[in-house]
């Protein structure tokens, strides 16, 4: 079994900063990565962006690439993610998810993620 928990959230002004963190615990030693999606109002939850256990590999959306930034502090069994310039349109709730079965790549999908967090509420004004 694995825990995450979500933090970080908050209310920013367009062109501002967030970092989220996503604590892991449990049976940690089983991860192979993990990985941060988004789901705003009516809308269908996204993948962000993916990262491996070691920290080697990332993947990105398209839209947050450039903007976003995914790290690991594997000996924190924590997973960040940096949030610059940022939009209105990135206005949603963000969850992490453990991967704990792909060890040679990042998933982005949400079937290939076993276990998630609560999620963290960003919201950007204009």
């Amino acid at each position: 079994q694995v825990q995450l928990v979500e933090s970080g959230g908050g209310l920013v002004q367009a062109g501002g900063s967030l970092r989220l963190s996503c604590a892991a615990s449990g049976r940690t030693f089983s991860m192979y990565g993990m990985g941060w999606f988004r789901q705003a109002p009516g809308k269908e939850r996204e993948f962000v962006a993916s990262i491996n256990w070691s920290g080697s590999r990332t993947t990105y959306a398209d839209a947050m690439k450039g903007r976003f930034t995914i790290s690991i502090d594997n000996a924190k069994n924590t997973v960040y993610l940096q949030m610059n310039s940022l939009k209105p349109e990135d206005t949603a709730v963000y969850y992490c998810a453990a991967d704990l079965r792909t060890p040679w790549r990042t998933p982005m999908n949400i079937w290939e993620y076993e276990y998630w967090g609560q999620g963290t509420q960003v919201t950007v004004s204009s």
